[in-house]
């Protein structure tokens, strides 16, 4: 009887085909892995440098009705299918007059998208003052709605605020994406990259609590310095 010598075959050649495609199924995993996590790192890079100190994607808003510096009644639900921007201030906090430009700023920038608003809810006595307020320091107009609350039955009594100034993130759908506490620079590329991207439904699965970013994602941010 032959043997596999004497037919030209090497007893090692299904180790070797099975060797060859371990290799190849090991690059392809590899392959994947990086490109996975490039995606990752490329959709959760805004929210990491921008550390909000909440972020997450299972509470919805609260509804309110408020009434605009015209005096005309607006709700929450009316913006509906746009992103939504809302800023939380009043005249006696410094850190709200220091941003107040940049929140403006940001208005101007977002204004092209029409499926972005910017939002402000000043909890001032009155639409004068809050109007005379922001005339004074933006020198203009605002670019941005202005909502009324002298009583603070949203801001506080909903939405739990206390201290000044405060954003929020709401989705298409009212859900909050995110919270944002203190004075921020609204008008750099990362805050727009983030706006775009809950424009889109995309969103980091990161979530943030206290500051603190928690989740599956929350190695990614520490990677990239937002952790």
């Amino acid at each position: 009887m032959a043997n596999d010598k004497d037919n030209g075959k090497s007893p090692f050649a299904p180790l070797g085909h099975a060797a060859f495609v371990f290799i190849a199924a090991l690059g392809v995993y590899s392959f994947v892995s990086v490109a996975k996590e490039g995606e990752t790192r490329r959709r959760c890079s805004a929210t990491c440098l921008l550390r909000p100190h909440y972020a997450g994607y299972e509470r919805t808003a609260p509804s309110f009705k408020l009434k605009d510096v015209r005096g005309h009644e607006v709700s929450l639900e009316s913006y509906r299918g746009k992103v939504v921007v809302l800023n939380f201030w009043t005249k006696t906090c410094g850190p709200c007059m220091e941003e107040m430009p940049e929140v403006a700023d940001l208005a101007r920038i977002l204004k092209p998208k029409s499926d972005v608003a910017v939002v402000t809810i000043s909890t001032d006595e009155t639409a004068e003052d809050a109007m005379a307020t922001l005339k004074s320091v933006l020198k203009e107009e605002p670019p941005f709605a202005v909502l009324i609350d002298p009583d603070a039955k949203t801001v506080t009594g909903k939405f739990g605020t206390t201290l000044y100034p405060e954003t929020w993130v709401i989705d298409k759908n009212g859900v909050i994406r995110a919270r944002f506490d203190g004075a921020r620079e609204w008008s750099n590329a990362a805050v727009v990259q983030y706006v775009d991207q809950v424009r889109g439904g995309g969103y980091c699965e990161v979530q943030a609590r206290d500051g603190k970013f928690v989740g599956k994602e929350s190695q990614i941010c520490e990677s990239i310095g937002g952790g």
